[in-house]
């Protein structure tokens, strides 16, 4: 059985072998289905119980290769029995779509010359060592339907974090060569061809995607699965080396995945352009999050109400209460949109804000809906809407401020004139919130720098780092949208573990671009309890604290009813 086996990243690279549409399709555009918290995508440690769902799995990503090629019910149990630690599973709406087993094994193993079936125990992971200290990848497995959500990415990444968490030296694998049998008559030599690979000369879809994941070849491995003809039956011998191996000494592993410890954010400094369609309006946001997402940013943030552009699709001037009405029509295809993306390029998207009524009440809310990559929508209203935005729009503030979960902790989402309002952060900060979003829509520099330096304070004085996203540009035909006044920026506290102006990266004024940056989550921590001043940990609770009063399920604030002609954002926050 073990020897029809296909080789380590087998479901990576029959990934890279077809086109791979820019944004997956979860199935249709039902709106309880966007709007449900629920995740639609989420990895995990697979379980006993997940063990039909991998056979299943195996047996569809290997039907064309032989009879046997899947993995038995008694192999799955023995990647469970051996290390349950390193057997990862991605589903997608309770569909197991993709599967990931690893062992440990001493290094004079896993560097030296070896085939597939005697490294693996014919495909028990019966060589697994609990004191190895290599992580031995020996399946990467992704349903060949959802060839869009970059399983195979984030199964990788899930391999690296458990390395790290297991202070472990590196992984290594036999990788397969699918391009060699075409190239041979020509070559002649697999290492030849591995050569020419790695320098340039020539691409390998599997050998090129694990290059571009930072692993190394340190030879071939002859004779390591005679069943891969592509191959050759040869197989790249490929490590990865843990950066972090030497730091510290080793740490326990809990079941769930472990979290990383630097999230790299991104805030998009969108221009404003008149769009005449929806579809051209996300082409430009799906470009953005394109961009972000090769940079390997964990978070985008859009600015507050940067779906006004839609009002430049009518190309007319409307009355406040009009476009609002207008731009409130849009919402599920926003959501749903926003979702795709989030999933697709396997980021999490935050929103910026969008005019959305309530079905409920009938009051419209000015609402930042956050997408994650595992397919979860969750949405923050803003809580307090400016003068302008209650006396022209109509906007009612929402009435609960909570954290939102995501692979990096919680985050908290302050929009605009929110940021000016200390008790709100401290309120997110409490319930464990790192990183604060907060898009942003200011028209000119003083309505800016308000933001700004609430922004900075909410950083310093709850030891957190605060991302900010706003608009420029204009949009000349529409009214509503006129001008537009924006620095965007990542900031973090003030102490030596930090930039040193408080200020990981920011854009130069009104011009359309991005600001990345690492952020270190551990730094926080230290800073927290061993900074210069300690913030947090020195708050006088004996004499003061912040009461978050619950709500009452339809109580909203006051809100006028009068419309008007004129702008729809008039100084506003």
């Amino acid at each position: 059985m073990a020897s029809s086996k296909k080789s380590p990243a087998m479901g990576a690279s029959r990934a890279l072998q077809q086109p791979t549409p820019r944004r997956a399709r979860s199935g249709g555009s039902d709106t309880e289905q966007v709007r449900s918290a629920r995740p639609k995508l989420m990895l995990r440690n697979a379980t006993p119980q997940d063990i039909p769902g991998i056979h299943a799995l195996t047996s569809k990503v290997y039907a064309g290769h032989s009879s046997d090629g899947a993995y038995t019910v008694a192999q799955l149990r023995g990647h469970q029995h051996h290390f349950p630690q390193g057997q990862f599973v991605a589903i997608f709406e309770d569909t197991i779509v993709g599967y990931c087993a690893t062992f440990r094994i001493a290094e004079k193993l896993a560097l030296k010359p070896h085939d597939w079936e005697g490294i693996t125990g014919r495909g028990y992971a019966a060589r697994h060592d609990s004191q190895g200290d290599w992580l031995y990848g020996m399946e990467v497995c992704v349903d060949p339907d959802y060839r869009g959500l970059r399983l195979g990415q984030r199964l990788y990444n899930a391999r690296k974090q458990l390395c790290e968490r297991l202070h472990l030296k590196g992984i290594v694998f036999g990788g397969r060569m699918p391009g060699l049998s075409r190239r041979w008559s020509q070559l002649r030599s697999a290492e030849k061809y591995l050569e020419r690979v790695r320098t340039g000369s020539l691409r390998d879809q599997v050998i090129n995607f694990q290059l571009r994941n930072a692993f190394e070849p340190i030879g071939v491995l002859r004779g390591y699965l005679d069943t891969d003809h592509e191959s050759r039956g040869h197989a790249t011998h490929m490590v990865w080396r843990n950066p972090a191996y030497g730091v510290d000494g080793g740490l326990e592993v809990s079941a769930p995945l472990p979290r990383a410890r630097t999230a790299r954010v991104a805030a998009v400094q969108y221009q404003q352009r008149a769009v005449h369609s929806f579809e051209e309006f996300a082409r430009q946001v799906e470009y953005f999050v394109d961009v972000v997402a090769d940079y390997k940013a964990d978070f985008a943030l859009f600015p507050e109400l940067f779906t006004l552009q839609l009002l430049s699709i009518e190309n007319r001037n409307a009355p406040a209460a009009e476009a609002v009405a207008a731009l409130t029509r849009y919402t599920d295809r926003i959501k749903t949109l926003l979702s795709e993306l989030a999933v697709s390029y396997n980021i999490n998207i935050i929103g910026g804000s969008h005019p959305t009524r309530d079905p409920n009440d009938g009051h419209v809310y000015n609402i930042c809906y956050v997408c994650l990559r595992n397919g979860a929508v969750h949405e923050q209203r803003k809580i307090h809407p400016t003068p302008n935005e209650r006396y022209w729009w109509n906007i009612t503030g929402g009435n609960s401020s909570n954290v939102i979960e995501t692979d990096f902790g919680p985050i908290g989402i302050m929009i605009c004139y929110d940021a000016e309002f200390p008790e709100l952060a401290r309120h997110l900060v409490d319930q464990g919130a790192q990183i604060l979003f907060v898009p942003f829509c200011t028209d000119e520099r003083q309505s800016y720098q308000r933001v700004r330096f609430c922004a900075q304070a909410r950083a310093v004085e709850n030891q957190c780092y605060v991302v900010m996203a706003g608009n420029v540009g204009n949009l000349p035909s529409v009214e509503n949208m006129d001008i537009q006044y924006a620095q965007s920026c990542v900031l973090t506290p003030c102490d030596f573990a930090f930039a040193r102006d408080g200020i990981a990266a920011d854009t130069t004024p009104n011009v359309e671009m991005v600001a990345i940056a690492d952020v270190q989550l551990d730094s926080l921590a230290a800073a927290r309890q061993h900074g210069t001043v300690q913030n947090l940990k020195d708050r006088r609770f004996d004499l003061y604290n912040v009461t978050w009063k619950d709500a009452p399920p339809h109580s909203h604030g006051h809100a006028h009813t009068q419309a008007r002609e004129t702008q729809l954002r008039d100084a506003a926050d």
